[in-house]
């Protein structure tokens, strides 16, 4: 009676827990700044040391940058923050 009881409980706990799998979202973000062929490398690395972030792909032309990344381990307000400390705010685009 017990055994069934705690198993249905577990598998409960594993479906109603949305941070126990990591979920891998890109945004593409407006990045303000870019005047120089040289931005879009200052930009980059200031989304890479964002931990969690795993692709990004900075278009100087665009002024864009996308950026594909573990939602677990950070979160578009860690990205927007990261790009603006290097002097260069961004947003998502909308």
């Amino acid at each position: 009676m017990m055994k069934p009881l705690i198993s249905a409980a577990f598998a409960l706990g594993l479906v109603a827990s949305t941070t126990a799998f990591p979920a891998e979202r890109t945004v593409t973000l407006a990045v303000q700044n870019m005047y120089c062929s040289a931005c879009p490398h200052t930009v980059k690395s200031s989304l890479q040391s964002v931990p969690g972030v795993k692709v990004v792909s900075v278009s100087y032309q665009d002024k864009t940058a996308v950026v594909t990344f573990d939602d677990v381990k950070t979160n578009v307000k860690a990205l927007t923050a990261a790009t603006t400390n290097a002097g260069y705010p961004s947003a998502p685009k909308g």
